[in-house]
């Protein structure tokens, strides 16, 4: 079991449902957006785990990967680390019969899913893959028993085939006695929730503050960290709601200098200010009664305290961090009772309220928020420990009921800064609201609090709960599952004790949490029966605004590309080189010559290649201090010039006179030897073209004092090459050039370029017009430029380190030839001769 952690858990009710008929083998869990990287990591710890066993198990195995509809969490980019996980244990999977069945929704889930769909029909290994249509724990009987509850089915909300006592349930909710608010207002008609809200904040704004509807549609907020997500994300919801201001006024970062960022309101470009201090934001914003805190759990109690300084302004605080010490957070909650300041967390993705204002990311993606109907308000609230669930309750409220009124996640930490009974109150005496929804878990005792003011009056709407971790009870030690708070320390924390309370408390609770959505839709229908909840049809789905750039990524648009690159990619989670994974690249551990072959012709080389490609930029490091290159290097480095300046100024200099023979030795050789001229026609040719061989020569090496990195790379080649052909043709023309001079030998530029074009033609990995073009385009050139800058660098380090002052080249080593000077002598000018001539 995986311990501790910042995760929204979700719990398997249905094994417990299902007895004990199957095993649960092994639990994980991973939460807040992990990288491909990390859930290919997981992924294959998993699969590892449950196909170690060298005896198939008879009955085969159940993989199931049951995730919530995350809110800010790339489905498709996680799914890419477990698809290359499944991918890599192929063989496992099928040896054990293995079946895996797929829930998930959140941003880009429809790739996601897609992917892991695309991946069945060729892995071999049953996968069946489900949406935010179904259940989140819908997956579980179905995986285990084959069969699905039908609860997903359309209709089937109002049928009672699947509830016994759901006939029962609606007469009791119609005849009881307890008062259900009829007397109260009706939920205002949705298409006319603008008008209700601001007359509402009208009233309020009139007799103070309404303590029961902290948001309304003129909330606004200050955001607390540089979150620009976040903030764009609440600016989308305003523009959807149709709000006339946005609700995010401003944003606070004291680590930068005060300036305004840019953001989108609809397709139009706005600007928000950035304040250094919230002292600022205050003066400049009086009519802010909102902070949503980004900061870390390093600095968030300090942060939060000199935001409840402010407290005669700001009246709700949003706590996001998750890791917050138990100490701290329960000293923030007594000063923010003290102070009479709502505190939503900490470890909370926060709150929405449809059609009026969202916290920070809650809610997810705009197509999630606009699936949840959370742009106009419904008549059930919620309260819920987990923000991860808060999305599938709107996203299961959207779907049996007229919608959410107002949602919040309280934060899984064991001292939340506001529990279910604040909110469930504040939902009690708010007239909209006509049914409350609780979703506990294991952890805790909050919930005996609802019970209790069940059981006294101080709640007297229907009340719908779950508590979820009970299948805690299968395991034989203590479980401590996600959440800081979700563990039983004794047995009236454990989700079936405080289920149990709350039925006997007179709250309805399903059977199973896959049962949640039956009651709720029969908790619904009695209510519309009864003339609580009058149905309102539903106003205009509003059009989303959606970012260019994630519409590229769910490849809704298309766009001319200025570049184009072939040889690597950096936009996923790793890096790619021609289509290989960065960590690939060590674990195979391709060397410097692998990458250069992947990097500069796009596919692997074999292993003789590499080598030699690294003999090649170890050879052509350096050549001394006295060659252009390294001494214009030099030059620069002593006149101050930065690293990349010295660099530079010495690779300028490369070219045919120095370092750049390799391009033009490669050309013609294999060119003489394509047109099958005898080395000693191809001497004579160039002889009458006036033409020198490139390649050939040398100022101190000679036949008698051979270069020994000629040498070198000639013994490689001939051990490893599978041909060399030009090589052989190139030292037969030296046998006829040292024949004249014995300097005229193939220096180690020739001898790389014919190598290399040995290498090209006969290496199997390339057409011999691919081998051509490579010549053609400078590719030799680039093997010295590459070597020779390890040098060139290495000389402007000497100098560094030797301190080396100003160059100034030495008078004495200069000719000076000037009109009249010539040699110290005085000499006529070529005027005064002519004019003497005249």
């Amino acid at each position: 079991m995986v311990a501790g952690g910042g995760a929204s858990v979700v719990f398997s009710d249905a094994i417990a449902a299902l007895g004990q008929a199957h095993e649960l083998a092994n639990y994980g869990e991973y939460s807040g957006a992990p990288t491909e990287i990390q859930t290919y990591e997981y992924a294959k710890t998993i699969l590892d785990l449950m196909t170690r066993s060298p005896v198939p198990h008879p009955l085969g195995k159940v993989l199931i990967i049951g995730g919530g509809i995350a809110n800010f969490t790339n489905v498709a980019s996680t799914f890419k680390g477990i698809v290359r996980g499944l991918t890599e244990f192929k063989q496992p999977l099928i040896s054990h019969k293995v079946r895996i069945f797929v829930r998930r929704g959140g941003p880009n889930y429809q790739e996601g899913l897609r992917s892991m769909r695309q991946l069945g029909e060729t892995l071999g290994v049953e996968i069946q893959v489900f949406g935010p249509e179904t259940h989140i724990t819908e997956i579980v009987p179905l995986a285990l028993t084959g069969k699905s509850s039908g609860l997903d089915q359309p209709g089937v909300a109002t049928s009672s085939t699947h509830l016994s006592s759901g006939d029962l349930l609606q007469d009791q909710l119609l005849s009881s006695s307890t008062p259900l608010a009829e007397s109260r207002a009706c939920s205002p008609p949705p298409e006319d929730r603008m008008t209700y809200f601001q007359e509402q904040s009208a009233e309020s704004a009139e007799t103070g503050r309404d303590e029961n509807t902290p948001f309304t549609v003129h909330t606004r907020s200050f955001i607390y960290g540089m979150q620009p997500r976040a903030v764009q994300g609440m600016l989308d919801f305003d523009f959807i709601c149709k709000r006339e201001v946005p609700s995010v006024a401003a944003m606070v970062y004291p680590f930068g200098g005060a300036h305004v960022q840019k953001f989108y309101w609809g397709t139009k470009e706005t600007l928000l200010p950035v304040f250094t201090s919230l002292d600022e934001a205050i003066a400049k914003f009086p009519e802010v009664d909102t902070v949503v805190n980004f900061a870390s759990c390093r600095s968030v109690y300090e942060s939060t305290r000199e935001i409840l300084k402010y407290s005669k302004q700001i009246r709700t605080i949003s706590i996001i961090a998750e890791g917050v010490p138990e100490r701290r957070a329960r000293q923030l909650l007594w000063e923010a009772k003290d102070r009479n300041v709502l505190v939503i967390g900490p470890a909370t993705v926060g709150g929405i309220k449809p059609g009026c204002f969202k916290i920070g990311n809650t809610g997810g993606m705009m197509d999630n928020i606009v699936s949840s109907k959370l742009y106009r308000p419904g008549s059930v609230a919620y309260v819920s420990k987990s923000g991860g669930m808060s999305n599938e309750l709107n996203n299961i409220i959207s779907r049996t009921t007229d919608g959410v009124y107002e949602g919040v996640a309280i934060g899984g930490d064991r001292y939340p800064g506001s529990t279910f009974i604040d909110h469930l109150v504040r939902y009690e005496n708010d007239p909209a609201c006509k049914m409350l929804v609780l979703l506990g878990e294991v952890g805790g005792v909050e919930e005996y609090r609802v019970c209790e003011a069940i059981k006294n009056g101080t709640i007297r709407k229907p009340v719908i709960a779950w508590c979820i971790g009970t299948c805690a009870k299968m395991f034989t030690t203590e479980v401590q599952f996600g959440h800081a708070g979700a563990l039983a320390q004794s047995d009236l924390e454990t989700a079936d004790a405080k289920n149990r309370a709350l039925r006997v408390a007179g709250v309805i609770i399903p059977e199973t949490f896959e049962k949640l959505p039956l009651v709720l839709s029969q908790t619904y229908q009695a209510l519309v029966k009864k003339g609580v909840i009058i149905v309102r049809p539903e106003p205009e789905t509003p059009k989303i605004p959606i970012d260019y750039s994630w519409a590229q990524e769910l490849g809704l648009v298309r766009k001319p590309a200025s570049f184009v690159s072939t040889i690597c990619d950096d936009r996923g989670q790793e890096l790619l080189y021609a289509g290989m994974r960065i960590s690939d690249v060590f674990k195979e551990d391709i060397g410097i010559g692998g990458v250069l072959s992947l990097l500069w012709f796009k596919r692997r080389l074999p292993d003789y290649a590499c080598k030699f490609i690294e003999m090649v930029l170890m050879l052509t490091a350096d050549h001394g201090p006295a060659v252009s290159g390294a001494h214009n290097t030099i030059v620069t480095a002593r006149a101050g010039k930065d690293l990349i300046s010295s660099l530079c100024a010495g690779l300028l200099t490369i070219g045919d006179r120095f370092g750049g023979a390799l391009d033009g030795a490669a050309e013609q050789f294999s060119s003489a030897y394509d047109k099958s001229l005898s080395p000693r026609e191809f001497v004579n040719s160039m002889r009458k073209q006036n033409k020198l061989i490139l390649g050939i020569g040398h100022k101190i090496k000679s036949r008698t004092n051979p270069d020994l990195r000629v040498e070198i790379i000639k013994n490689y080649a001939k051990a490893h090459f599978p041909s060399t052909l030009v090589l052989d043709y190139a030292l037969a023309v030296e046998t006829i050039t040292t024949s004249k001079k014995d300097n005229l030998i193939l220096n180690v530029d020739g001898a790389i370029g014919v190598l290399f074009v040995d290498l090209l033609r006969h290496s199997g990995a390339f057409t011999r017009e691919e081998a051509e073009e490579y010549t053609k385009i400078g590719t030799l050139n680039g093997l010295f430029v590459l070597g020779r800058s390890i040098g060139f660098i290495g000389h402007f380090l000497d100098q560094k380190r030797l301190k080396q002052g100003l160059y100034r080249h030495p008078w004495d080593d200069i000719s000076y030839l000037t009109p009249g000077n010539e040699l110290g002598r005085t000499v006529a000018s070529l005027d005064s001769i002519n004019k003497k001539a005249a």
